[in-house]
């Protein structure tokens, strides 16, 4: 049963409770890592064969395996796919930045460009369950941004194939190359290249503990999205919203995985309790109850606050990845949310809309990272390359000083660079 807490009795560690990934995995994925490093294709072979049981003589899917996977993929499926795809479009991209070129003194143009990244790769799990619309929210803004060469890594089935839909997703957002390696090695294959994986600049997209683990370790080699913790959702709602409606959207949550975190926040102890019965009524028809209900009862809870303005406040203390106002007026709570990835408006706006088919980004900061983070967008996908020039009249204005700000800091190699030009 999910617990229930009144703010004030609630211990503060409980608010910030959370199912973090396991550190136990460090060692292992430092192990593959660097086996990918220096054995290349024979320890993805290796991996293939020991994690997801199938030994592979080629890890690329081919053209006819793209070709039978849009013959397989059922023709309704695809017109949602395509339908997802041009709603994530029409979002990102507003997301676009422009170069810029500022001349307004005498002699001196300065200016920035974006240039998009050049090789990306993206991961897409393929273990409890497979997701393509992660494909389509991880892929389209990379091709949005102009990025040259994305490449997806997602593992395959028991067949050596990847489900069909998922493939179908990555031809609709427009990737280039699908290599069939998952796990921690796929990331240890993106950041150091193999014989036949390319080496790629950046590698986003969501994963297990040891994906996120690959991840961290190489980051700094390569540029990554995020380091992306077990999933969450924070409801913020009155007693007027349906109890059915609001523990459906805690659930749909709690099913990703036995680590995910689902809160109600509410000012209404009566409405508090008719949600616990319904979680646990809806629990006991999920096909995925076993995972639901440990995601429930280990970090699920449930907060009475006095009223709407507190539970915007404790909102704002946990920073959910999802926030749902299931509210009246909505919009009248908008400004006060300083941290959340993404926030929902309305009794009629369910985070699942978010998850597949609204557009804008479901890769999320996690973990309570929406205080410094922000959702996956075009500029993940860009970079910036500033450029000066000045004429030589321009620079006899400023070289004195120059000279004497790189004096105080000790270097005089870089004061005799801009004084060396103007001597005789």
């Amino acid at each position: 049963m999910i617990k229930i807490y009144e703010y004030g009795q609630i211990p503060n560690e409980e608010i910030f409770k959370r199912n973090d990934m396991a550190s136990s995995v460090e060692a292992v994925v430092s192990e593959i890592v660097s086996a990918v490093k220096y054995k290349g294709d024979k320890a993805i072979r290796f991996y293939s064969e020991k994690f997801d049981k199938v030994h592979l003589d080629s890890f690329e899917v081919s053209g006819a395996e793209k070709k039978e996977a849009m013959e397989k993929a059922p023709a309704e499926m695809l017109r949602i796919l395509k339908q997802a795809a041009e709603n994530v479009r029409h979002f990102h991209e507003k997301q676009l930045r422009s170069n810029f070129v500022i001349n307004d003194r005498e002699g001196v143009i300065m200016g920035q460009k974006i240039l998009p990244i050049e090789n990306v790769g993206l991961y897409v799990p393929g273990g409890t369950a497979a997701y393509p619309s992660t494909v389509l929210m991880d892929a389209i803004p990379a091709k949005i941004a102009g990025c040259n060469q994305l490449v997806m890594v997602t593992p395959p089935g028991k067949d050596g194939k990847v489900n069909p839909v998922i493939l179908a997703a990555a031809q609709i957002a427009g990737v280039d190359r699908v290599f069939k390696v998952g796990g921690a090695q796929a990331i240890a294959a993106l950041a150091y290249g193999t014989e036949t994986i390319p080496k790629m600049d950046k590698i986003v997209g969501p994963g297990n503990a040891f994906v996120a683990e690959a991840k961290k370790q190489v980051f700094g080699l390569v540029s990554i999205d995020m380091i992306a913790g077990p999933s969450d959702v924070l409801v913020v709602s009155d007693a007027n919203s349906d109890p059915a409606v609001v523990a459906a959207d805690m659930l749909a949550q709690a099913e990703h995985d036995k680590m995910a975190t689902a809160v109600l926040v509410t000012d209404s102890m009566d409405f508090a309790k008719k949600v616990a019965s319904q979680i646990e009524l809806q629990l006991q028809a999920l096909p995925r109850e076993e995972i639901a209900r440990a995601s429930i009862e280990n970090t699920g809870k449930i907060i009475v606050a006095d009223d709407l303005k507190k539970a915007i406040e404790i909102s704002n203390e946990i920073a959910p990845e999802h926030l749902e106002l299931a509210v009246d007026n909505p919009f009248d709570y908008l400004d006060s949310i300083k941290h959340a990835g993404s926030v929902f408006l309305g009794r009629s706006t369910p985070e699942v809309l978010g998850d597949y088919m609204a557009g804008p980004n479901h890769t999320l900061p996690t973990m309570g990272t929406a205080r410094f983070s922000s959702p996956l967008s075009v500029d993940d996908f860009v970079k910036k390359t500033q450029f000066t020039y000045y004429t030589k009249d321009a620079l006899s204005r400023l070289y004195k000083d120059i000279a004497a700000f790189a004096r105080q800091e000790g270097l005089t190699a870089h004061a005799r660079s801009a004084e060396i030009r103007f001597e005789d």
